[in-house]
């Protein structure tokens, strides 16, 4: 399905633990985001990974909070007492990314919350085809609401985008930074993972969360490049990082 779009109607607190200082504001359908700004450290690319990954993950089953489109108004936020956001908000009018705020949600921590096998396993093969290398002890990018392990912030993946020309490398690249990965321990089933994301990842899959990312932040975040060698690329690393799973499965493996 298409992301829903919508439009931020209030600025509520910023989240200054976050590096690229996201907030939550209050959407026109009512409902609270986490907002993350085109205008940010990372930028459009960083939204990119974020939608790729995260719609990825739901595809395979896992926890994500909904994720939304949000125009950002020209004077969005124009109350807003510190300069370094009001700079980030002129900075960020236009399509941002919204993520459905969960309440009361509190950060996972390895030492009080247990994960089961099976969906550390398919936490930790995710990110290792993905190249994520956020999800560490240091920084989990995991919530725990209504007592169940949900996954936020895939921005930090897919880094060859930073550098298009290391993309033939990262395709069958093993990915040495899983052995930091805060699930890697109870990571006990990583063969069957393996067998279930292989069957759900079908090149028409791929294609279609592709999609889902707007035009206007491929072409903005690349402007020297065609929208389609753009998409082709994304598109190419999620296919043929698959046909490589042996590698970064060996990987995780050693690492354990």
């Amino acid at each position: 399905m298409p992301l829903r779009t919508i439009n931020a109607t209030r600025y509520i607190s910023p989240l200054r633990e976050g590096g690229s200082l996201p907030a939550i504001v209050e959407g026109d359908d009512n409902f609270l985001y986490v907002l993350k700004f085109r205008g940010a450290g990372q930028g459009l690319k960083a939204l990119i990974a974020d939608v790729i990954g995260g719609e990825i993950a739901r595809l395979l089953g896992l926890k994500m909070p909904e994720m939304v489109l949000v125009e950002l108004a020209e004077g969005f936020g124009r109350t807003e007492p510190d300069e370094e956001i009001q700079d980030l908000l002129k900075a960020s009018t236009g399509l941002n990314l919204g993520v459905h705020f969960l309440s009361a949600a509190i950060t996972f921590d390895p030492e009080v919350h247990k994960v089961d096998a099976a969906t550390a396993s398919l936490i930790v093969w995710l990110d290792a085809y993905l190249m994520n290398i956020d999800r560490t002890a240091k920084n989990t990018n995991m919530l725990i609401w209504n007592k169940e392990l949900w996954l936020i912030d895939h921005g930090a993946s897919m880094y060859f985008h930073h550098n298009w020309d290391s993309l033939p490398t990262s395709l069958q690249s093993p990915f040495a930074m899983i052995k930091d990965h805060v699930l890697l321990p109870y990571a006990t089933e990583l063969d069957a993972a393996a067998q279930k994301a292989l069957a759900i990842l079908t090149p028409e899959n791929i294609a279609a969360v592709v999609a889902l990312v707007p035009d206007e932040w491929m072409q903005e975040s690349e402007p020297e490049r065609s929208l389609a060698e753009i998409k082709n690329g994304y598109q190419q690393f999620l296919n043929e990082r698959l046909q490589h799973n042996a590698q970064f499965l060996k990987q995780a493996r050693d690492a354990r």
